[in-house]
């Protein structure tokens, strides 16, 4: 498909509307229900709709809506609705469980203050909640808005679609399409918007990496505050016309089975998961829940998110492959909200590179075979460079490292972003000379990148770099922890002018004996990955706070136990 990015995308929109009027545009998958399914014209229809309300309730070109909003059939016509108007959507986390209540008001609050935010849009339950957080003398806010309230009509209800067109007028490419968050696991989340020819520009050239065709179905459980579930789940395969199947992502928690039973059911290709679901489905699906399923229809699983754990991808592949996961379809991708979304990615029909190293070379910066008697290191390739995009690597002094030396990852895309909303302090610390200074940190390898985790996640102890995904891998193992429910970081110890090893668990024991065995056991997994862990702290489930993109946050959680030990010595 040819995507011109010159182009508005409410016109790709429209065309899908008028062109392939019954085609799948969103197939809202509910395990308590049918599946909903909206087509191009009965979707593009609503959004009018909405977009005639929202025009009717004073919002106008350029605002930017906030929406915070279940995953429901209506969110996607009144997410379209936004933009169709020339209005700015972004989309924020509604409040649950496991979300901390802390940080929903930190993160409402200041997102409110510092994004220009003019509208919420939002459900009845929230409003008493939201409005006296958002709305007050100091705030642009104009009002909580409730569209679910106004009536729906899954798309039979006939706009003013003239009136709506006008609204177009005078919105160029190169205006914002959209506002979107980056995932940071600290502080208030910074503001990136992001035009349409910036989107159109990553959804040909990403969709291009990815050989993503009109033969193509999309399946995914992610939340749409991500850039991962809103880019790569909703905007490409709107662009290019194709159904994208969307999942309650609590019901996914719940049951992550469902994500199998919409593959096989509806013979979708391609998902986009982090690497942690891996690990939880192989563990979690029970071998009943199975019966009957195809997954042979898939060509892609896309781990993206986080470090990508080999472990992981074998796990899941000798779990499932009877059901016809094949071990090319696991690929991997890296990216940032600041791209759009990718930069790298494994090329389709290709399985994963994979490097084995000796981890105690890593830990001092060099790549070389693993040494024998000791231990080694299997790292996993991101995948090369998609068009439009270069990496490099620097060391600390600013100076570009040729292939096979670890330093600093930057980035330069052609949908780069051009700065944090009204934050150009955060701005002018990740720019340099017009490269994107990630924080993160890796090597090149025959053209293929490997990313090997954050910069400031780093423990050095006594000069040696040690990494806490490696911790926590080892660790995870150990019966007793919940699985994926522990987070490793270093603190300084001033009595040895170094750092030392802490890591909280998450774990369901109660009686001391059983969590003084548990912390000895958590002791030896160290040990046999050559680490001193030197402070293990017990926590009860869900304890450990997530960022918004559901990854542990590591600063967080280390200054959350940090307090709570030191309060009760104090006590004591």
């Amino acid at each position: 498909m040819q995507i011109d990015t010159s182009q508005l995308l409410c016109n790709f929109w429209e065309r899908h509307a008028k062109e392939r009027p019954q085609s799948e545009a969103i197939i809202h998958w509910d395990a308590l229900d049918k599946p909903f399914r909206w087509t191009y014209s009965t979707l593009f229809e609503e959004a009018l709709s909405v977009a005639e309300d929202l025009l009717a309730r004073g919002v106008k070109q350029k605002d930017i809506c906030a929406l915070i909003m279940r995953h429901n059939k209506y969110f996607y016509p009144v997410y379209m609705g936004i933009s169709l108007i020339g209005a700015i959507p972004t989309v924020l986390a509604y409040p649950n469980t496991r979300l901390h209540p802390d940080k929903f008001v930190f993160g409402i609050t200041g997102i409110a203050q510092k994004s220009d935010i003019n509208w919420v849009i939002t459900e009845k339950e929230l409003d008493s909640i939201i409005a006296p957080l958002i709305i007050h003398e100091k705030s642009v806010v104009k009002g909580v808005l409730l569209p679910l309230e106004w009536g729906r009509s899954d798309g039979n209800r006939r706009a003013n679609d003239e009136k709506i067109r006008e609204m177009r007028n005078g919105i160029t490419p190169d205006m914002p399409l959209l506002l979107q968050f980056s995932s940071g696991t600290t502080g208030l989340q910074k503001g990136i918007l992001m035009s349409h020819t910036a989107v159109l520009e990553h959804v040909k050239r990403y969709g291009e990496a990815l050989n993503m065709n009109m033969q193509d179905k999309v399946v995914s459980w992610l939340p749409l505050y991500h850039d991962m579930g809103l880019i790569a789940t909703i905007y490409m395969p709107w662009v290019y016309g194709i159904p994208t199947i969307q999942i309650d992502p609590f019901q996914w928690v719940s049951a992550p089975g469902i994500l199998f039973q919409a593959i096989s059911d509806e013979k979708a290709t391609m998902t986009w998961i982090p690497n942690f679901v891996f690990n939880f489905m192989a563990d979690r699906i029970r071998e009943e829940e199975m019966e009957n399923l195809d997954l042979s229809s898939m060509r892609m699983y896309i781990t993206a998110g986080e470090v990508v754990r080999q472990e992981s991808l074998e796990k899941f592949f000798h779990r499932f492959r009877k059901y016809g996961v094949r071990r090319e379809t696991l690929t991997v991708m890296y990216g940032m909200a600041e791209t759009a979304l990718a930069v790298t990615q494994t090329e389709p029909d290709t399985e994963v590179s994979k490097l084995e190293l000796d981890r105690e070379g890593l830990s001092k910066k060099m790549i070389k075979p693993p040494q024998k008697f000791r231990s080694k290191k299997i790292c996993v390739s991101s995948g090369k460079p998609i068009s439009g995009c270069s990496l490099k690597i620097i060391d600390e002094k600013g100076s570009e490292l040729p292939e096979d030396h670890i330093g600093s990852i930057l980035v330069k895309s052609a949908s780069l972003f051009e700065g944090y909303l009204k934050n150009p302090e955060a701005t002018g610390k990740v720019m340099k000379d017009a490269w994107y200074l990630t924080g993160d940190f890796g090597f090149c390898h025959k053209g293929e990148y490997y990313v090997l985790g954050r910069e400031d996640d780093v423990i050095i102890v006594a000069g040696k770099n040690i990494y806490p995904e490696d911790i926590e891998d080892a660790v995870n193992q150990v019966k007793g922890v919940i699985p994926g429910r522990l987070v490793a970081f270093g603190i300084e110890d001033p009595e040895t002018g170094t750092q030392k090893v802490c890591i909280v668990v998450e774990t369901l024991y109660e009686d001391e004996d059983q969590k003084e065995s548990l912390r000895l056991e958590i002791m030896q997994a160290g040990m046999g990955i050559d680490v001193t862990i030197s402070s293990i702290y017990c926590v009860p489930s869900r304890w450990l706070i997530k960022s918004s993109s559901g990854k542990i946050s590591r600063k967080t959680n280390r200054e959350r136990i940090l307090k709570e030990h030191t309060q009760s010595k104090k006590k004591q």
